[in-house]
């Protein structure tokens, strides 16, 4: 295929990405089936890694990339992003009316009422139509540079250059990242399955999302984003109304709530919020109030601003949900990492349009700040919460029988003992074959991400635990057809075809293994950096703390992680057992850097504008062995600052990388 082919057929398969990423993310009319939209993207990733310098910055294969980074950078806002002032009654509504009324003297002010989704709010800017940078609002002046993680949400278009000459303008737009119910659900499902603390609401899930280190686990959170406001650049249209920036936002891609209204008078705003009040428990994502806004910008602009909030805008926040119950026990729950979480077990109580019965008490900490105790009157709440919370405890009804509660030393499970790291909340039985943990560990173990064993799910585990057939994910290599045959739904057929993807999982790459055995904090990207850099367990168990941190993107907590867990007698016999049974322990090293291999081991950042594309200065690194990430770091080698640099060129100063220019970046990547 000639080379001008290759170009258009991949411009016009981004194009048709594209597309359907707004039917589906935006819209919620997908045309296409998830295995023919999956087609779509591995046609595009074949051409763009044959062709490297066809990769552009707004490809949908890019959405999920860059390196972890371990700090955001500043990210400062060019118009301040400020707070609104909250109401919580109709009365505070009306006061709000009379306010904007008489200050704009005869005129009675149109308004738009919008839902109050209950996320993170961000800022977006685009330049020339594409994703440059975006960031949260922080203190309102200056927030968290998290461009890469905000990249893996589908509903946040990368370019807008489908939408005319208007998509490919300057302009800045504000919204809600938010987590939907059932991902918030799911992510608790997976936390209380792996031991970790739930999340006790969505916002929580949100916010601690965009702040993982790797794009990767966020792109796994399944997070979405309405947006809100239209700030126009350099030559982009302005308009009149609110209302018509926000149409303006939808005819570009970008995902504006259908449910926003214009309201003329208090009286149709009070019946608004009153409507959504009744019926916010119907949608699929959190609301925990109404934002109500003068529609004319030019009001706007007369009305300004107080120091921190608008005088055109406030927030008409609902009510909480409370209740309150008994506290009739504390029970420790132990996950599959082995972490120790506090369960209360309650008196039935009506809450939200629920029963509740149960809730997280989190960690001995939260129990200590509240001093929550056994037998207690309790308070819950559940303000756009799905899991209730104890916000306080009714002390005057005491009788002097209530009992505190202390976190047990050892595993109430397998007798262990209980550690708890300093600097976190957590405690945790250090026993990995902890019975607790080991259906979960064994589930995880075989894993598709890790030794991808066919066929071995839950319950399949169950009858192993039940029939005594294993006590550790290493025993699955001593299973014979004998053993397995025997067990429910299993027959003769289905018992071989068990036993050959047991024995085909022990040539699985080193980096797998690692990331089977369940260390704390290591996920499939450090378990790559690990084997990259130790080839063998042996090598692995064998590193000090100081040794691992060395490691690049491997931090001081997930050192410590690494070697306390070779530390453990019980972690060993895995692993001497995983060893005599054949499994692949190491992998031969990588051959030395190719001739022109210049930059192997270095790593670039770009800030700034530069003569060169950025996917094509890229690529330069990359031919020569070298690496590109997003974010500034100690292990740096260079930060490229071209015209208008932004802040990674200051952080680059203070930490001591080196800084070049364009002219010197030439030198070293080019030909």
């Amino acid at each position: 295929m000639a080379r001008e082919e290759i170009v258009r057929k991949a411009r016009r398969l981004r194009e048709k990405i594209a597309h359907h990423d707004r039917k589906y993310y935006v819209e919620d009319a997908p045309e296409i089936s998830d295995a023919e939209y999956d087609a779509l993207i591995d046609e595009l990733r074949s051409i763009e890694n044959a062709h490297p310098e066809l990769v552009t910055p707004d490809s949908p294969t890019q959405r999920v990339g860059g390196q972890p980074t371990k700090v955001f950078p500043p990210f400062r806002h060019a118009v301040p992003m400020l707070s609104l002032d909250n109401t919580y009654s109709k009365e505070e509504l009306t006061l709000f009316h009379n306010r904007v009324a008489r200050f704009l003297g005869a005129e009675v002010p149109e308004y738009v009422v919008e839902l109050k989704i209950d996320g993170v709010a961000v800022a977006l800017r685009y330049e020339q139509g594409s994703l440059r940078v975006g960031g949260t609002r922080g203190n309102g002046e200056t927030g968290d540079e998290i461009t890469a993680n905000l990249r893996t949400i589908r509903s946040i278009p990368l370019s807008v250059r489908g939408a005319g000459e208007a998509g490919r303008l300057t302009f800045e737009v504000r919204g809600e990242v938010f987590m939907p119910r059932k991902a918030f659900e799911r992510v608790n499902e997976e936390r209380e399955d792996a031991g970790d603390p739930l999340f006790a609401n969505p916002r929580n899930a949100c916010s601690g999302s965009l702040k993982l280190q790797d794009p990767r686990d966020v792109a796994g959170r399944r997070l979405d984003a309405f947006f809100y406001a239209y700030l126009p650049g350099r030559g982009a249209p302005a308009f009149p109304t609110h209302a018509q920036g926000l149409d303006f936002l939808g005819t570009l891609g970008f995902k504006v709530n259908p449910n926003i209204r214009v309201c003329r008078g208090v009286e149709e705003v009070i019946r608004v919020c009153d409507s959504w009040e009744e019926k916010r428990d119907t949608l699929p994502y959190e609301i925990d109030g109404m934002v109500v806004k003068v529609n004319d910008i030019a009001l706007q602009e007369r009305l300004g601003a107080t120091g921190k909030s608008p005088r055109w805008a406030i927030s008409y926040k609902f009510p909480a949900k409370q209740a309150t119950t008994r506290l009739l026990s504390i029970e420790v729950q132990v996950g599959r990492t082995g972490t120790l979480t506090p369960v209360a077990h309650l008196e039935l109580v009506p809450l939200g349009g629920v029963t509740v019965k149960r809730a997280t008490l989190h960690n001995e900490d939260e129990i200590r700040r509240k001093d929550v105790r056994i037998g207690d009157r309790v308070i819950l709440e559940r303000g756009g919460e799905v899991i209730p919370k104890v916000v306080g405890v009714v002390t005057s009804v005491r009788t002097g029988h209530e009992k505190r509660f202390e976190m047990p030393k050892d595993c109430p499970v397998c007798g262990a003992r209980v550690v708890r790291e300093e600097g976190e909340a957590a405690s945790r039985c250090t026993n990995v074959s902890c019975p607790a943990q080991l259906a979960r560990t064994i589930e995880y173990f075989g894993g598709r991400s890790a030794m991808e064993i066919e066929n071995l799910g839950p319950a399949i585990v169950a009858q192993f635990l039940e029939k005594g057939l294993v006590k550790d994910a290493a025993d699955l290599y001593a299973l014979s057809e004998g053993d397995l045959v025997p067990l429910e739904r299993m027959g003769e057929k289905s018992a071989a075809n068990l036993v050959s993807a047991i024995e085909a999982s022990k040539d699985r790459p080193l980096s797998r293994l690692i990331f089977a055995l369940g260390i704390r904090h290591v996920g499939v990207r450090t378990a790559e950096v690990l084997a990259d850099r130790f080839h063998s367990i042996d090598a692995l168990r064998k590193a000090s703390a100081a040794e691992l941190e060395d490691v690049e993107e491997v931090g001081p907590i997930v050192a410590q992680a690494i070697a306390d867990h070779f530390r453990e007698p019980r972690n060993i016999k895995v692993m001497e057992k995983l060893e005599r049974a054949g499994v692949r322990m190491k992998e031969e090293r990588k051959a030395a850097p190719k001739a022109g291999q210049t930059l192997a081991g270095k790593t670039f950042v770009f800030t700034g504008t530069i003569s060169i594309p950025r996917e094509e200065a890229a690529a330069m690194v990359k031919a020569r062995g070298g690496k590109v990430t997003d974010s500034v770091s100690k292990k740096t080698d260079y930060v490229v600052v071209g015209e208008d640099p932004g802040s990674k060129a200051d952080k680059a100063r203070a930490l001591g990388v080196k800084t070049i220019d364009e002219k010197e970046f030439r030198r070293l990547a080019g030909p």
